[in-house]
């Protein structure tokens, strides 16, 4: 090797080593951030030995012909990577595309989804919860000037409470030299039902975090232990006890860059440092997100584009659907499950139905529910409010009734939830707000007795009682009856049940009554004296 050539390879080596350091490229095949990384090098090199090639009229000079090598190297390292990966593309693959994400097409919404308990509906949203929490850290003199809260705020189920968790970060780079030694001091909770927010500071800090600096930045740390390993963008959550960590999902490949999926995750003590790698049978029950959400709506997308093959998605598009443009979360069972609805590629502002994604399993059930699309449900609400100039959260979709609902909270300029609305998603006309300061509950009961909702009367079933106990309530000058019978269940009806009669019943009489559902207050949608 001449002078000229290890000279061209020393300058090679030290932007490698400077841009590894920055770029953190995984040495993996696979992935596009590599062959990058590896295109940036024989760009480097390749200009370098030309620059040190002279004598131009040299028959036999290295530097030159290296320099010619490496930048054809790079011409033929990138057109490989497009022949390859548009023979993995769509076009001949579209079956693989499909079948990235199992979804089972038998689900029943009243069966699976059980009627919503309004003290574990999540009804902040990230915007909301990040003002709250930032309410809470400007109480803490002591910690604002050296520490910022940063916009994760996972959404979690925490020993059965569902709230939004984010941490603490460096604020700035003097701070982090400040502060280094003990590390970042704690988290921030918000409580997404009650809106509570709690600082938990730590006994010892969390020093391996994103705004870290050298080998304590979290993802030099995480690359430096998992060369090969592609990651994908980190959670923060706590685990039952309440310690924190980072959930980092591992990304898998086809080509470079194509079918993107998560074969494991990789879970990190930030206090500590200590790293282990999960595969995907083994990660612990309390982490709730193993799979990005915008991963599962890009394969569930596929799901609906590639169902009957490539060219049907392009030219015939029959059953071709695709999912809507929003999403929210919904927490059962101890798991964050993903919701978003599922319309037709015309996207004629109906949906056909909508999915639920089990976000650490990838579990997905596609449910039937014919009706408006999010943002007109979203749109309706606003309507009903339009000179408050109040802006609609993405709905959670709800068993209310034993209906498919969507529920909103609308929010002023200030970020602030003001109203509730509900809305029903077989008619989204049929939609009734009220103000957020009476609550949750009494909002849905307006609801209730503000709508004629549409049972089938095919599965309504049937029942004599006789009243042991009756009452009525009047809320916004709607009139409810609730009945107590002999055997001690419990009923309600809307005076527009039966007008004529509902007001003269009392203690003995004896009804006949219809309703939709057995619940523990069940609503009556007919009756009639015997």
């Amino acid at each position: 090797m001449d002078k000229k050539t290890g000279f061209s390879l020393l300058i090679t080596i030290i932007v490698g080593v400077i841009l590894y350091y920055f770029l953190l490229p995984p040495l993996n095949l696979h992935s596009p951030l590599f062959w990058f990384y590896v295109v940036i090098l024989l760009g480097v090199y390749g200009p370098c030995a030309l620059v040190m090639s002279l004598d131009i009229h040299a028959t036999k000079n290295k530097p030159r012909r290296h320099g010619q090598v490496s930048i054809g190297i790079c011409a033929v390292i990138i057109l490989c990577i497009i022949v390859v990966d548009f023979i993995l593309s769509p076009l001949f693959s579209a079956k693989s595309y499909r079948d990235r994400i199992t979804i089972d097409e038998t689900g029943d919404f009243t069966t699976d989804i059980q009627e919503v308990n309004f003290n574990s509906l999540p009804l902040l949203d990230k915007d909301s919860s990040e003002k709250v929490g930032d309410r809470v850290m400007g109480q803490m003199a002591q910690l604002v000037s050296q520490f910022t809260v940063s916009n994760h705020y996972t959404q979690i189920n925490y020993n059965n409470e569902i709230i939004r968790v984010t941490p603490l970060e460096y604020n700035g780079i003097f701070k982090y030299f400040a502060n280094h030694k003990n590390g970042v001091a704690g988290y921030i909770t918000v409580n997404s039902v009650t809106g509570e927010s709690q600082l938990t500071q730590l006994e010892k800090g969390m020093k391996y975090v994103p705004s870290a600096l050298f080998f304590e930045n979290l993802a030099r740390h995480v690359r430096l232990k998992y060369l090969t390993e592609i990651f994908d963008q980190p959670f923060f959550e706590i685990d039952n006890e309440g310690n924190p960590y980072w959930i980092i999902p591992t990304i898998k490949y086809s080509g470079v860059g194509l079918r993107k999926d998560i074969n494991g995750v990789i879970i990190v003590n930030p206090v500590d440092g200590k790293c282990k790698k999960y595969s995907l049978d083994e990660v612990p029950t309390w982490v709730d997100h193993v799979y990005p959400a915008s991963l599962v709506i890009e394969q569930v997308d596929d799901w609906g584009q590639y169902k009957n093959g490539f060219f049907n998605s392009v030219f015939g598009e029959k059953d071709v659907v695709q999912t809507t443009d929003g999403y929210n979360y919904l927490l059962m069972d101890d798991d964050v499950y993903l919701y978003t609805g599922i319309t037709s590629k015309a996207n004629d502002e109906s949906n056909l139905g909508f999915i639920l994604t089990n976000l650490r399993t990838k579990q997905t059930k596609f449910y039937t529910a014919p009706g408006a699309e999010e943002y007109s449900a979203m749109a309706s609400a606003e309507g009903q409010v339009q000179q408050m100039n109040y802006t609609s959260t993405f709905p959670l979709l709800i068993n209310l009734a034993g209906r498919p609902t969507y529920m909103v909270s609308l929010k002023d300029n200030a970020g602030l939830v003001k109203m509730y609305g509900f809305i029903d998603v077989a008619d989204y006309q049929k939609v009734v707000v009220s103000d957020a300061v009476k609550g949750i509950v009494e909002a849905s009961q307006n609801y209730l007795n503000g709508v004629n909702l549409d049972y089938n009367e095919e599965q309504w079933q049937s029942r004599e009682i006789t009243i042991a106990k009756i009452n009525q309530v009047v809320n916004n000058q709607t009139t409810t009856y609730y009945l107590v019978d002999i055997d001690g269940n419990r009923y309600k009806a809307n005076i527009k049940v039966a007008d004529d009669i509902l007001p003269f019943l009392e203690q003995g009489s004896r009804i006949a009554i219809r309703f939709a559902k057995e619940k523990d207050v069940i609503e009556i949608l007919a009756l009639e004296e015997r």
